[in-house]
């Protein structure tokens, strides 16, 4: 509903990048920002992994990455890729065999870590494997892991040493005519990470993954990887991402939508804005917004509600909102709809109508976007 075109200081100019494919999702260029998250069940159980996946994908992630230790967990990826409903990232350690097995399990991506895969001969073979079956490669370099002669050049994880890790497989990869590449710097420090993806933004055209690797718990790596991933995205860095939390998967995918949703780079079901709630609330606001972000988060369609306590800031907030509520008195408040008044509901029945009226609105654009799409 926001008209960016006439607010430049709403812009984000995302850098130009190459454009590659993982699975069917494009990633760079002008393709939206994807968004991974990671399996951690056990990863010879197909299907338990295969039910995680499916509740992540229904949450919106585009891509998931599972871990591939050994060979047991490398055989069940022949189902797990079969059966995913996205793209699977395979990720590897230590062993360059691993990476070999998942691309001849259909893997769409390998997940290699240049200071523990092994000499350039062993990444060589990773890369024929890549080639023969059709996966992009994922350079993901990380500040806990850097290989051994660029710690003592540097002295300890830094930037510079992080670029350099980076460049130096990038250039065994083009060497060896592959192109399919993403690439991440990954570190546990905001300031080293963001320091990191700025020199690797410049320093090459590939696509960028986006983390802040082991962020934290649910409410400190949510905090850490808005303000390091978020600070990225706005200077236009940024193709894929993802956010590493001690938590269920599921939440990472929608921390991941949140903060994109925050910069206006993706949308994805209802947006709700409601205030913190003070004295003047004419409802309970805290609880009301947990019902409806329980009761709507069914709903895939990008829209925006409003729920504000009272009329200091509810009418101006409904007014740029699909639907709204502003508290009143008398135990009611007023609806707004489309940004304009509508009607009054009472408290004790709102948030039934509230998501009455979502879903109606919903549909609508739903239905709208089909007849544009078939004109």
């Amino acid at each position: 509903m926001t008209l960016n075109h006439v607010r430049p200081w709403k812009n984000i100019y995302r850098r130009k990048s190459r454009q590659i494919m993982v699975g069917n999702v494009p990633v760079g260029g002008d393709a939206p920002i994807a968004v991974q998250t990671m399996t951690n069940t056990d990863g010879t159980d197909a299907k338990a992994t295969l039910k995680q996946i499916e509740a992540c994908a229904e949450a919106g992630a585009d891509i998931v990455r599972v871990s591939c230790p050994d060979q047991a967990t490398t055989q069940a990826m022949k189902e797990i890729c079969r059966e995913s409903p996205v793209p699977i990232v395979a990720d590897i350690h230590f062993h360059y065999k691993r990476a070999i097995e998942a691309a001849e399990a259909g893997a769409a991506c390998l997940r290699i870590n240049p200071g523990n895969i092994g000499d350039d001969t062993r990444v060589k073979e990773v890369i024929r494997a890549a080639k023969d079956h059709g996966c992009s490669i994922r350079i993901g370099v990380n500040a806990g892991s850097l290989e051994r002669d660029l710690l003592e050049k540097y002295g300890e994880p830094c930037p510079d040493a992080m670029v350099e890790s980076g460049m130096d497989h990038i250039k065994i990869l083009q060497d060896n005519d592959f192109h399919e590449f993403k690439i991440s710097v990954k570190a546990s420090d905001v300031f080293l990470s963001a320091a990191a993806y700025q020199g690797i933004a410049e320093a090459t055209d590939a696509p960028i993954h986006l983390g802040i690797t082991e962020a934290g718990g649910l409410m400190s790596g949510t905090i850490k990887s808005a303000i390091g991933l978020g600070n990225l995205l706005w200077m236009g860095i940024g193709d894929t991402l993802r956010v590493s939390l001690s938590a269920d998967p599921v939440e990472e995918v929608k921390v991941g939508y949140e903060i994109l949703k925050s910069l206006g780079l993706r949308h994805r079901g209802v947006n709700i804005i409601s205030c913190p709630s003070c004295a003047r609330q004419g409802f309970d606001v805290i609880k009301t917004v947990e019902a409806l972000e329980d009761r709507l988060a069914h709903i895939k369609t990008p829209m925006s509600l409003s729920i504000i306590g009272c009329v200091v800031n509810g009418p101006g907030e409904a007014l740029m909102t699909d639907v709204g509520f502003t508290g009143g008195g008398a135990g009611s408040g007023m609806v707004y709809l489309a940004g304009k008044q509508s009607h009054k509901m009472s408290n004790d029945q709102m948030v039934d109508h509230i998501v009455e009226q979502v879903e109606k609105r919903a549909a609508q654009i739903e239905a709208e976007e089909a007849v544009e799409a078939a004109e």
